[in-house]
């Protein structure tokens, strides 16, 4: 009763209630004159009325108390997730004039939310050195350099922003706010400041390529003497541990090769040279340039090729070779004796694409495993067993050289059965994009 009697009091407080405090005087008024002009029955059937009214009116305004108090409630708890929020929020009407500024905003933008809150921006506002930057987020065309991360007039907006002065990258989704009958509210932005992580990105990437052109040059004089040593004749026992070294040597090499590769990929900088090809013949000219190696593992090839004689693309011959050697050099080396690889080529219906497949009968690749298939360093358990030696880098690679080319690359698997790999290429160059993806881009 007594937490009833509290809750009633809480609510009674509340701005809602003084319209039946107000006219509660006037009733008690009404209902004495009543008791002295009035006969009995009136008397009791007006103080029933009035009870009934009271009541009627006590309780709507005590529910819409209630209502309101929840609303107010939540209002609170967003407004204070929104304020501490990482991410800097930005919110203004139709007009441009702000409405919501949090605190990442603030530390983001040096302004102060009282400074900001209820200001109207426009583009005049980017001559003030103060409001330079906001006004720059708010009009992106102001900004030096934007980047769109999604189609025009496509909701959200998503840009990559980047300045010189200060030295500062941005990326900014934009969103409608939009009331229950369509009716535009204004505008949400939400501002994700990226410059310490790709700085520290950056960073990693120019240490992997500083220290693997470090290794380079003393690796070349290791492999060149470790080879001199292979062709001259020794006792077997000599000859078994410099062919041991000497493959430790290339595989080492070609984890150091693979390094740079990234390093440059993940820059922007890894050059590509595109021309036209009959993709049939290159991929038989790639099948060829494995079979000693297919001999040797004893894994035979067989390529399906397609019914037209010749199916023209725009490609780098030199890069598109590299992820033809990591596939196929991937379904020979984890597949069982005696086991195949079916290459195929077709074209995608309906669609301006070609999908070429790898399908091989080896161990295959746990389902656990598949979503991390193309990412750096990645090998899986049994892959580890069955082959120690490796970078996880191929594959990560040669996604990177399929989203260049314009296409796709994915891969099917059942442990114990064989995997397919499938990546897709365009037949149409105007899909080809039009510079290299610097990393944390996507």
């Amino acid at each position: 009763m007594k937490r009833l009697w509290q809750k009633f009091i809480l609510y009674a407080k509340l701005p809602e209630m003084r319209l039946f405090w107000f006219f509660l005087p006037f009733l008690v008024v009404l209902l004495t004159i009543n008791i002295f002009y009035l006969p009995l029955v009136w008397i009791f059937l007006s103080l029933a009325i009035f009870m009934v009214l009271g009541a009627i009116i006590l309780v709507n305004n005590l529910r819409l108390a209630r209502s309101n108090l929840e609303i107010k409630i939540e209002r609170n708890e967003l407004k204070s997730i929104i304020f501490n929020l990482y991410d800097g929020v930005i919110a203004y009407d139709p007009d441009f004039k702000i409405l919501i500024f949090n605190k990442a905003a603030e530390e983001i933008f040096n302004i102060s939310a009282q400074e900001i809150i209820g200001q109207r921006l426009s583009p005049e506002k980017a001559r003030e050195p103060r409001f330079k930057l906001l006004s720059q987020i708010v009009f992106p065309s102001l900004a030096p350099l934007v980047v769109r991360k999604s189609e025009p007039g496509v909701y959200p907006q998503i840009i990559d922003l980047s300045f010189d002065e200060p030295k500062i990258e941005l990326r900014v989704s934009t969103d409608k706010i939009i009331d229950p009958n369509g009716r535009l509210l204004g505008f949400v932005k939400l501002v994700h400041d990226r410059t310490r992580e790709l700085e520290l990105l950056s960073s990693k990437t120019e240490f992997i390529a500083v220290a693997s052109h470090q290794l380079r040059t003393p690796l070349t004089g290791l492999r060149w003497a470790i080879e001199s040593l292979a062709n001259q004749a020794l006792p077997k026992e000599q000859k078994e541990l410099v062919d041991t070294a000497l493959a430790a040597a290339n595989n080492l090499s070609k984890t150091v090769n693979d390094l740079l590769d990234v390093s440059k990929i993940e820059e922007g900088k890894f050059g590509y040279q595109f021309e036209s090809v009959n993709i049939i013949d290159f991929i038989e000219e790639a099948i060829a340039g494995v079979q000693d190696l297919a001999k040797k593992f004893g894994v035979k090839f067989y390529f399906q090729k397609p019914e037209e004689p010749s199916i023209i693309v725009s490609i780098d011959a030199q890069k598109l070779s590299m992820v033809l050697l990591n596939l196929f050099d991937n379904a020979i080396k984890y597949n069982v004796s005696n086991g195949q690889v079916i290459v195929g080529i077709e074209r995608v219906k309906d669609q301006p694409y070609i999908q070429i497949s790898i399908k091989d009968t080896g161990v295959g690749i746990p389902k656990e495993a598949m979503d991390k298939l193309f990412t750096k360093f990645f090998r899986a358990d049994n892959v580890v067993k069955f082959v120690p030696e490796g970078s996880g880098l191929g594959l990560y690679i040669a996604k990177n050289i399929i989203k260049r080319h314009g296409g796709e690359i994915w891969a099917e698997s059942e442990i114990n059965r064989g995997s397919t790999f499938y990546f897709t290429l365009p037949i149409d160059p105007k899909l080809i994009p039009a510079r290299e993806i610097v990393y944390g881009e996507e």
